[in-house]
């Protein structure tokens, strides 16, 4: 079975930054720490020319299989911080990708 690869990108008011940061950075280690078949899990911070670009947060994740991306997506916990940072985003993009 092949890898399952996503990307995320997360938009936000750059004043959220650092609240939704800490929140997703706690998420990626405990899924790393709690999923087995989480393959890796990191978090990307955007450059501008000028330095970070605190309007924008990026995931890649790589997950064993497609039964370990379905456990991810049914981890109650993954709920929870969705609702934690919902008020500090203004938009979302998900690309799921076969490796």
């Amino acid at each position: 079975m092949p890898k399952i690869g996503i990307v995320v990108e997360f938009q936000m008011d750059p004043a959220n930054h650092a609240a939704f940061h800490a929140i997703i950075s706690e998420h990626a280690r405990l899924t790393k720490q709690e999923e087995p078949g989480c393959v890796s899990f990191d978090v990307l911070q955007p450059q501008k020319k000028d330095g970070a670009d605190l309007s924008r947060v990026m995931l890649m994740e790589v997950y064993a299989d497609a039964a370990a991306f379905k456990a991810h997506g049914e981890n109650p916990r993954l709920a929870k911080v969705r609702d934690s940072y919902s008020s500090l985003i203004t938009g979302r993009t998900l690309t799921v990708c076969h490796m």
